[in-house]
């Protein structure tokens, strides 16, 4: 190892804990989605009911008026607190040191998973269920989103590579989701109790991630990068006090000479403008923002809606949505940040990224035009399998990749001082793409 290259991430040690890191900050709110079955079945109303069977012998009950809000309470839940706290994090993480922005939101997140766990088994009237539901999604969304922009301003502090492991961690943790709700439809019906081990699962990641965490600062390529733009500003200064010197020593008179070329450096105890870093890397934060944008303005509100033309019914139409759409969706997903470990085309200063990125609308039109149902407006264009699989492929790597090229490439415009901040900055940028998006998708809805 020399000084010039500093030391190596031995065993990829280092690229673990964030890839660990990642799924930690996913994971939990995937499952919460997956389970929302059990949420919904909760909320059924114990009188309505039964008095509803004894009218009709057994009949299907129409949802309570909670039951059929409550994917959009739930939305709502997630993704006002994620876009605020992403928002505010951009600028609480220059006063709360991210030990304990990132250890305490792990720990906050474990706690709500133990509480919704043992939750399982308590009994409660709908609407108490229905508020203590919502809080526990305000809650995992805020903390969430301090752990995620934390997360990726510590690995802005990184080689641009570290940013990968991240990406590539979230799209697992949808990839492990899209697994639970597979299973759950292949054992059939299940009880509310076995519930608890969807949540258990999580509280054990978040564990895993804790201790990942704590590891964190013992590996000397964390700690070298990590202090190197102080370190450099010390040797720096003591470099320079050594010139000044030395030009005292070669005047004449003991006057000292305009030093006009010595470069100014940056105080490290002076906190770098959010609007400055902005204005260097505005375009990989649109960039982002955009790609997520397309991506939730379809996904799930219309590519969930589409029907097989292969037979409703029979077990393929029973499989075509969770595996055509959220399990394919997330493997190509985790497919396409994880390909960002192994190139990084096109380059962070390259025309062609935004380029790029702008292409994907098309996706929108696609998938208006393939057999959703129901719908008023358009007509069936794409109306085979085939056609919406090949769709979501494409859609799906291209949303993990040039998410995750952005994500990398946003702290690397900016000075290394700054490069926390710059995470900060695009984590924002990331969850208002996804407020976008679901803001978005009911327009897509209501013109099909």
């Amino acid at each position: 190892m020399t000084a010039r290259d500093g030391p190596q991430d031995r065993y990829k040690g280092v690229w673990l804990i964030f890839f660990i890191l990642g799924l930690g900050t996913l994971l939990p709110w995937n499952f919460f989605m997956t389970a929302r079955e059990y949420f919904i079945s909760r909320l059924a109303d114990p009188e309505e009911t039964s008095h509803f069977l004894n009218e009709t012998g057994g009949a299907a009950l129409p949802p309570s008026y909670l039951q059929s809000m409550f994917d959009n309470f739930m939305t709502l839940c997630a993704m006002v607190p994620l876009l605020i706290f992403t928002c505010l994090n951009s600028f609480i993480h220059q006063r709360i040191p991210q030990q304990i922005r990132i250890s305490g939101s792990l720990v906050a997140i474990g706690l709500v998973f133990l509480v919704t766990a043992i939750m399982v088994k308590v009994a409660m009237e709908p609407l108490p269920f229905f508020i203590f539901t919502m809080i526990s999604i305000v809650f995992i969304n805020s903390f969430g989103a301090i752990l995620q922009s934390s997360l990726f301003g510590l690995a802005g502090l990184l080689p641009a590579s570290y940013t990968a492991p991240i990406m590539s961690g979230q799209g697992l943790a949808g990839t492990f989701a899209a697994l639970a709700m597979i299973f759950s439809i292949a054992v059939g019906a299940q009880q509310p109790e076995s519930y608890i081990g969807y949540f258990a699962t999580a509280c054990v990641v978040i564990l895993l991630a804790i201790f990942s965490y704590i590891l964190l600062p013992r590996m000397d390529f964390f700690r070298y990068y990590s202090m190197k733009d102080k370190t450099e500003y010390h040797v720096y200064n003591a470099e320079l006090e050594t010139k000044r010197d030395l030009i005292k020593k070669d005047e004449p008179n003991g006057v000292e000479q305009n030093n006009s070329k010595i470069i100014p450096i940056h105080n490290p105890d002076e906190k770098p403008s959010v609007v400055a870093i902005f204005k260097k890397l505005w375009v990989m934060a649109l960039s982002v923002c955009f790609v997520f944008t397309v991506t939730i303005g379809v996904f799930p509100s219309i590519t969930a809606k589409v029907s097989t033309v292969l037979g409703e019914g029979n077990t393929w139409g029973l499989y075509f949505i969770p595996v055509s759409c959220f399990l394919l969706f997330n493997v190509f997903d985790w497919t396409g940040r994880s390909l960002t470990a192994l190139f990084t085309w096109p380059g962070k200063d390259s025309c062609l990224l935004p380029v790029m990125v702008a292409l994907r609308v098309i996706f929108i039109p696609l998938f208006m035009l393939c057999n959703v149902k129901p719908r008023d407006y358009l007509p069936v264009v794409f109306s085979h399998d085939a056609w919406y699989i090949i769709f979501m492929i494409f859609f799906s790597i291209s949303n993990g990749y040039l998410a995750s090229l952005c994500m990398c490439f946003g702290p690397k415009k900016v000075l290394a001082h700054e490069a926390e901040t710059a995470g900060a900055v695009m984590a924002f940028f990331l969850s208002l793409g996804l407020a976008l998006g679901a803001a978005i998708s009911f327009l897509f809805r209501i013109l099909i």
